[in-house]
């Protein structure tokens, strides 16, 4: 199939089936089901919104912009955009394009920008420069991530005070007994730099999120952040972090999950979130 042809469905056809019930159903974190209007209302009331996504699922991109769409109405505008998507160090760029001073074109070049920006995550950022709204790149550049992965916390001593601004404040909180970074530890077998060091760097990433959603927080508004489901999911990850900076933060939590059969929700998937999402793990992917 022509890549023109992909990129019509996914932009055009995706959507309108999103908007079909069939292809997604929503559940509370007990596996009651659940209505959009219900998680719109509870969302606006909240500080921080964190939307975990499953990268390449079609639904959850479509959601997550019908989301800002729903609460920036239900709030007159007071929400604030952030994402894992986007590096710290690239914030200048994301601004100048949220603010029209750069085209797509120029933030291409300026920023790092995930291969399925155009497609996922640029409509966002349209959004944002439609609506003249902040739009905050809350993780570590990749490269300091990639530095603990390979030889610990330890590792970001060496970084310069320039390069210390990107990251969340040194040293590092860091426990290893929450679920999902054993989980990771289990992954890669327990053992090796590998087995050690990827949820430190998972960690890494968590913190200087949270340090960057902390930072950026106004009374009144609502903070809404894209992540992957495993930065948020079961109140860990950024959570963690940020409940740490932030001990009266309101939060409310979204997480997107592919089930075969959507009609109930799997027992893995009960307490992921404040709302889950099940999307038809037929439906086509983004990528």
């Amino acid at each position: 199939m022509k890549k023109w042809l992909v990129g019509w469905m996914l932009m055009y056809i995706f959507p309108v089936l999103a908007q079909n019930p069939a292809s997604y159903k929503i559940y509370t974190k007990n596996g009651k089901k659940t209505t959009w209007k219900k998680l719109i209302k509870k969302a606006a009331k909240a500080d921080v919104v964190f939307f975990g996504e499953e990268h390449n699922n079609a639904v959850a991109h479509w959601l997550e912009l019908k989301l800002t769409e729903d609460l920036y109405r239900l709030k007159d505008g007071k929400i604030i955009l952030g994402a894992e998507m986007f590096e710290r160090d690239n914030q200048q760029a994301v601004t100048d394009y949220v603010e029209g001073k750069i085209d797509a074109k120029q933030l291409d070049s300026l920023a790092r920008l995930w291969p399925n920006f155009e497609r996922d995550y640029k409509p966002l950022l349209d959004f944002a420069r439609e609506h003249h709204l902040p739009f905050i790149a809350t993780n570590i550049p990749r490269r300091y991530a990639s530095m603990v992965y390979k030889k610990g916390f330890e590792s970001l001593d060496s970084l310069s005070a320039e390069e210390k601004k990107w990251v969340a404040p040194l040293p590092v909180a860091y426990d290893p007994e929450l679920s999902q970074y054993k989980k990771m530890v289990e992954m890669m077998g327990g053992h090796g730099h590998g087995g050690e060091n990827l949820p430190k760097a998972q960690a890494v990433k968590d913190a200087t999120m949270a340090y960057s959603i902390a930072q950026n927080l106004k009374p009144g508004y609502t903070f809404i952040h894209f992540n992957g489901s495993y930065h948020s999911a079961f109140d860990q990850g950024i959570l963690w972090y940020l409940r740490r900076l932030k001990p009266d933060v309101k939060i409310l939590t979204v997480e997107t999950v592919s089930q075969k059969d959507i009609t109930r929700l799997d027992d893995e998937h009960k307490g992921t979130a404040d709302f889950i999402i099940v999307v038809d793990d037929s439906f086509p992917k983004s990528y």
